[in-house]
């Protein structure tokens, strides 16, 4: 039976929703895809926008962006990229606001969102593509790759990873550091939590994993292929990297087991496991979000960032 749900009801309700309404059966279904999507700009308008922040958007080469700045005095530089969650197949720039003017908030760096090609109308690698698209426009814009730090939530933290390691394919500069929240790291979704957490994880089921895998990379797929699961890439010289995750999740492996690696592989890199804490709770206006997002600007700060 699943964990009861708590005094965020409603709010916790409305992300799990988001998580629930595709399975393995039905991911080509477009009624399925049509009320997940919906689903998410329902939850992006229960929460409350961050005060003192501006929300401004463009498009680069068709791809629609948004930048998110604080009101008050503040640095240029560095920015955050974000790559927003929702498992490859939903999520756009209503969804990505609510973190990003959070992440304002609390680090008073600028946040740059964009809403990438989603499957299955868009399957791997659309996603990447467009986010080396949105790179390439920073680069244009004058940011250095020190100068930007790339933050993913869920599928968004397998876009982050997926980003970086192309641009160490292509011999490229990498961003400053990597700000993960429950990262997809492993499609083969072979980690102990996903049987260990499987009836007390109050959001995530196997089920939406393997549908969101198969809408996003197909059913006859090798999932260790390092371009769909990062957790199975050479992850030698990956920049700085927190990793957060809730201790009930069954992505709690992915992100223990990507913090084992890397730590193995000589990187920086920091595992934040919150106690009681589910997917990306750091979206909701809770106290452990707060304290969470004050650990990411902890760390940004301690790199000299």
């Amino acid at each position: 039976m699943k964990t009861p749900l708590t005094h965020v009801d409603p709010l916790l309700k409305a992300v799990k929703a988001i998580h629930s309404v595709i399975a393995v059966s039905d991911v080509d279904r477009a009624e399925s895809l049509d009320r997940q999507r919906a689903s998410h700009e329902r939850l992006s308008k229960l929460v409350t926008p961050a005060v003192g922040v501006t929300y401004t958007k463009e498009e680069v080469k068709g791809i629609p962006t948004e930048w998110a700045v604080a009101d008050f005095p503040h640095r240029d530089r560095p920015v955050v990229l974000y790559c927003h969650g929702g498992g490859y197949t939903s999520g756009g720039l209503g969804y990505a606001g609510m973190l990003a003017g959070k992440m304002v908030m609390h680090t008073g760096l600028s946040v740059y969102s964009f809403e990438y090609r989603l499957a299955p109308e868009d399957p791997y690698p659309s996603a990447i593509e467009d986010a080396i698209t949105v790179w390439d426009h920073l680069m244009y814009l004058g940011y250095g790759a020190d100068e930007i730090i790339v933050l993913g939530d869920s599928a968004g933290g397998n876009l982050a990873l997926e980003l970086t390691l192309v641009l160490q394919s292509q011999k490229r500069q990498l961003p400053a550091a990597l700000i993960l929240m429950s990262p997809w790291t492993d499609m083969t979704a072979s980690g102990a939590s996903y049987e260990k957490y499987k009836d007390t994880d109050p959001m995530l089921t196997v089920e939406y994993v393997y549908g969101a895998r198969n809408a996003y990379a197909g059913c006859d797929t090798d999932y260790t292929n390092p371009s769909l699961s990062p957790l199975y890439a050479d992850l030698t010289g990956m920049p700085p990297t927190l990793i957060q995750v809730g201790s009930n999740e069954i992505l709690r492996s992915d992100s223990e087991n990507l913090y084992k690696k890397l730590h193995k592989n000589g990187c920086i890199t920091r595992l934040q496991v919150f106690a009681g804490g589910w997917h990306v709770f750091q979206v909701l206006p809770i106290p452990k979000a707060s304290k969470a997002l004050n650990d990411v600007a902890e760390f940004i700060r301690e790199l000299g960032l």
